[in-house]
């Protein structure tokens, strides 16, 4: 099915064009940030539509996230449509705003796989950090270069950097602004996977597929820090489901 929120939840300006798109099928649940004419940067009404659209996927059993066209994932905060906020009070808001949605991200319960189409800056490099998992386009780039603003990362992406590549790392990409790679990324463990240009698109939703199977919800709660007893019990249910049943028949009964 074909989703726009904006659509459903009645924001926006009456001719808006939605700035998200939600596509789910097969378990898999895929949001698309569509805002051509800012580089898909985050407006006000993006995060509207994004926190909606991360509600609406909830019960698919893998999400991905990624940016329309091939120029951009997120390119960070849109500086057009923000520059009004001019108080503490406003910035404040704004971040705790777009850092709740990363939390959500964060916290979906099922796998979220970031697919970086194209370059993630700034704030579109703490959004793809709140995903599970980062796969890219050969020649796309990644950095947290909020400091060429004279600003810090505020969406949650710093902590959740240093979790990745370490604290001193962490301090020396996103104190300096460095811009990686994508190759480099991987090499530090900014980014699992990179696919060459021409098989990006196949890449990420082949993978995308493959996570959304019943195991990989409970798979996640496990190497999120789950207990003993949690991982057996998962395990436990997962067994005597019926689609385990299903699938341990196929295999018995291969090639009879």
């Amino acid at each position: 099915m074909l989703f726009s929120p904006v659509e459903n939840a009645n924001i926006g300006a009456e001719n808006h064009v939605a700035d998200v798109d939600l596509e789910i099928a097969d378990g898999l649940a895929v949001i698309t940030i569509d805002r051509p004419q800012a580089r898909n940067a985050i407006a006000p009404t993006t995060m509207d539509e994004l926190e909606k659209a991360i509600e609406a996927a909830e019960g698919a059993r893998a999400l991905v996230i990624r940016g329309a066209g091939d120029r951009a994932f997120v390119s960070g905060g849109d500086l057009k449509e923000l520059s009004a906020l001019r108080t503490h009070e406003e910035a404040a808001a704004m971040a705790w705003r777009m850092r709740g949605i990363c939390d959500q991200i964060a916290a979906f319960p099922a796998p979220v796989v970031a697919a970086l189409n194209g370059h993630a800056l700034g704030g579109g490099a703490e959004v793809a950090v709140a995903a599970d998992i980062r796969i890219a386009a050969d020649d796309i780039k990644i950095g947290f270069n909020q400091v060429s603003l004279a600003i810090m990362p505020a969406w949650g992406g710093a902590e959740r950097l240093a979790a990745l590549v370490g604290r001193g790392r962490a301090l020396m990409l996103a104190g300096s602004g460095t811009i990686l790679q994508a190759a480099e990324a991987e090499r530090v463990g900014l980014i699992d996977r990179v696919y060459s240009r021409e098989t990006f698109e196949e890449g990420w939703r082949s993978l995308g597929a493959a996570l959304a199977n019943p195991a990989a919800a409970d798979i996640k709660r496990v190497v999120s820090g789950a207990t003993p007893d949690e991982a057996v019990d998962a395990f436990a249910r997962l067994w005597i489901a019926d689609e385990h049943w299903a699938a341990a028949d196929r295999v018995m009964n291969k090639g009879k």
